[in-house]
């Protein structure tokens, strides 16, 4: 609501300044499904809006920046109006905003019920339409006109020339399921804070799901969506819920949105009853699965398809050129590294379905590729898949025995034993983020059986992922039609480096669920500096000649220096702050208008003027800005935080950089309560004393 009202109070200054065409970008006119009806029919009226290109309206939650078409019916006796039926609508995102948008053309339809004792005869419908229209990256305009529609009330029913396409806006609404089975509850207990985070569970396999909420009273729905997880069938979301006043909602309407990014996705609408702690779990169900020894094969042909997912490509191109250096070992040999390779595979699902076993006895919700939730796991697993693809790259070698590394490098340079094991566990540790065909169905039955069935449904997937190298093992006529070992092997070898690099950034990109962007920001840098430390190793310890001990040292410190300045100072990867978008100041996004807003008000403002990619900006951020004292000065002095983001070149905010002498970002300013005071400019590199200094200062 209260930010539905600063976009009103915005777009009518506008209208009041800028000049407006002498046509509205968008068009709106009154259709209906029916010439004529007879009295007690319900018929389709629709209010049809079309944009020029660029142009957009607003859902019924318009999100951070948006209103929603409003319609006011003049109808005649005895025809009355129904609620509006909104298509679901496209979410974008510009800069820290989110709004719920149709593009091009936006059809609301509205039920008219003719009452049995309607008057017959022509009758004329009106209704007056005010909507907002705003231009991408341009203004924003509230504009308004009335439309009028004819309709014939008598003994007979006539379709109108539009009839056709209503069967085609209805498509686009909101549809029905009849099984949807999705489940709502508050992952943290009710406290001072105003704000709250709230799990949704859906069970669906489609992409891109999220939730776009309906609008409340006294609460707001923050439009980013955290996938908490999202395999096996069900998908855990994650929404900030922000409370303005009275008692936090009991219930919560929106859509379950499947293929979210799509300019017309699907949406379900629901009512969602909010829950404290953990839901009950829904009924999984059953119809996919006739039959324990039908969940056994589909989860043995699910793992055997694993081999052919992204996840696990890297690791097959591994096992391949293992398999060329193995075609001159004798048969035994072969057998063996086969053995080995499959009990590792197998070995590793052990461990997983124990993993499970014991989340189900601790009463949690277990899911397919939950260790990838762990910050651990995935900092760990980043680490030594980077490891991986520089050994690949030659960058350098482990001889040395035992640990991870040895393994990684065995892996990358030789197929003995050790690497044939752990080959197995890295197919494993790969394989588990992905959701075959036909593994889906397993693993939903799978979290709800016994720990014995449990163990046997995982170890079924294990087989069907081990058993292509088996089969190669055990058939050494097969290997003939690989090629021969030489000098490719060398080339082959680096190349396979880069599906290891590629998983690497994956995973990186997995971590800003975590980590936030910002976290994978500083993980990215403890990478290139882990990549730096291990190419001193290589090139001048283990084949240098002369000062082997000083390159030690340098690599030693690198590496030391920057696990304990990236991943422990400013990462804290071990027990990271859950990444939220309302975390720290009340950013509000900046311009001229709300910076006199504010100093008519008599309220201090601070203006961070910033950008993504001005690292300068950040450890300003994180230094003197987004620290506890610096907020507890805001808030004591009621100020206003405004955010000036430069990340995509604004002309306003450039144009505000050179007025006060500033060629680029970053740039700080404080102005004074007075409103006739001068800004206070904070220099480029701050301090937690120099911001304080300045906001007291501002407040005299």
């Amino acid at each position: 609501m209260r930010n539905g009202i600063l976009a009103l109070l915005c777009c009518s200054l506008l209208g009041l300044v800028a000049p407006r065409a002498e046509a509205a970008a968008t068009q709106a006119e009154l259709l209906l499904d029916k010439d004529a009806a007879q009295p007690g029919a319900t018929i389709l009226a629709s209010v049809r809006l079309t944009m020029a290109p660029r142009w957009h309206t607003y859902w019924r939650n318009g999100g951070d920046v948006g209103l929603p078409t409003k319609i006011v019916w003049a109808l005649p006796a005895g025809i009355t109006a129904g609620e509006i039926q909104w298509p679901v609508p496209g979410k974008y995102f510009a800069n820290t905003l989110t709004s719920y948008e149709y593009a091009k053309e936006a059809v609301l339809l509205v039920p008219l019920k003719l009452a049995a004792n309607a008057p017959a005869g022509t009758h004329e419908l009106s209704a007056k339409v005010s909507w907002l229209e705003c231009e991408t990256g341009g203004s924003c305009v509230p504009s308004k006109t009335t439309v009028n529609a004819t309709l014939r009330i008598g003994t007979e029913t006539k379709p109108s020339s539009s009839a056709p396409q209503f069967s085609d806006w209805q498509k686009l609404l909101p549809t029905q399921k009849p099984d949807l089975v999705a489940t709502a509850r508050w992952e943290a207990p009710a406290s001072t804070n105003d704000t709250r985070p709230l799990l949704i569970e859906w069970i669906t396999s489609a992409p891109k799901p999220d939730f776009f909420p309906y609008g409340g009273e006294g609460f707001e729905v923050a439009g980013p969506t955290e996938v908490v997880s999202n395999a096996g069938g069900k998908v855990v979301l994650r929404k900030q819920v922000k409370k303005s006043e009275g008692e936090w909602p009991k219930q919560l309407l929106g859509l379950l949105v499947e293929r979210a990014d799509e300019p017309h996705p699907t949406g379900y609408e629901v009512n969602l009853l909010l829950a404290d702690g953990s839901p009950t779990a829904p009924a999984v169900a059953k119809a996919e699965i006739t039959s324990f020894a039908h969940a056994l094969l589909l989860a043995f042909l699910g793992g055997l398809i694993l081999n052919i997912m992204p996840c696990v490509l890297p690791v097959i191109a591994l096992k391949i050129f293992g398999f060329v250096n193995q075609a001159k070992e004798s048969p035994a040999r072969v057998r063996q590294l086969g053995l080995v390779y499959c009990l590792g595979v197998l070995v590793s699902f052990v461990v997983l379905a124990g993993v499970v076993i014991g989340v189900q006895q601790a009463g949690r919700n277990a899911s397919w590729g939950m260790q990838f939730q762990n910050p651990i796991f995935l900092v760990s697993m980043v680490t030594l898949i980077t490891l991986v693809a520089l050994n690949l790259f030659g960058l350098f070698e482990v001889s040395l025995g035992g640990g991870a590394m040895t393994a990684a490098s065995d892996l990358a340079r030789k197929e003995g034993p050790t690497g044939a094991f752990f080959n197995g566990i890295l197919a494993t540790a790969l394989a588990t983020p992905c959701t075959a065909p036909l593994l889906a169905p397993a693993l939903g039955f799978a979290f709800a059986q016994p720990p014995l069935l449990i163990l046997l449904l995982f170890l079924a997937i294990g087989l069907g992922l081990a058993l292509p190298y088996l089969l190669l093992s055990f058939q050494p006529a097969w290997l003939r039609y690989l090629p021969k070992p030489g000098d490719w092997m060398v080339h082959f070898k680096h190349a396979m480096g880069f599906p290891m690099l590629a998983t690497a950034i994956w995973l990186l990109w997995v971590s800003t669920k975590i980590f936030g962007r910002d976290g994978a920001l500083w993980l990215g840098l403890f990478l290139v500096v882990l990549s730096l430390a291990v190419w001193i190793w290589g090139e001048f310890v283990q084949r240098g000649g002369k000062r082997r001990g000083l390159a030690m040292f340098i690599s030693l410190a690198l590496l030391g220096g920057a696990y304990a300045y990236a991943l422990e100072g400013q990462l804290h990867w071990r027990n990271p702050a859950r990444a939220t978008e309302t975390d720290g100041i009340d950013w509000q996004p900046w311009s001229l208008e709300a910076v006199t807003k504010a100093r008519a008000e008599g309220r201090v403002v601070l203006v961070d003027f910033t950008a993504d990619w001005c690292f300068t900006c950040k450890a300003n951020l994180s230094s003197s800005l987004e620290i506890t004292a610096t907020r507890q000065k805001l808030k004591a002095l009621n100020a206003v935080a405004l955010l000036a983001d430069n990340t995509l070149e604004t002309p306003a905010i450039i144009s505000e950089l050179k007025k006060f002498g500033r060629a680029g970002v970053p740039m700080v300013l404080v102005y004074p309560a007075d409103p006739k005071a001068a800004p206070l400019i904070l220099p480029t590199l701050l301090t937690p004393r120099i911001v304080l200094e300045a906001l007291d200062k501002a407040a005299k």
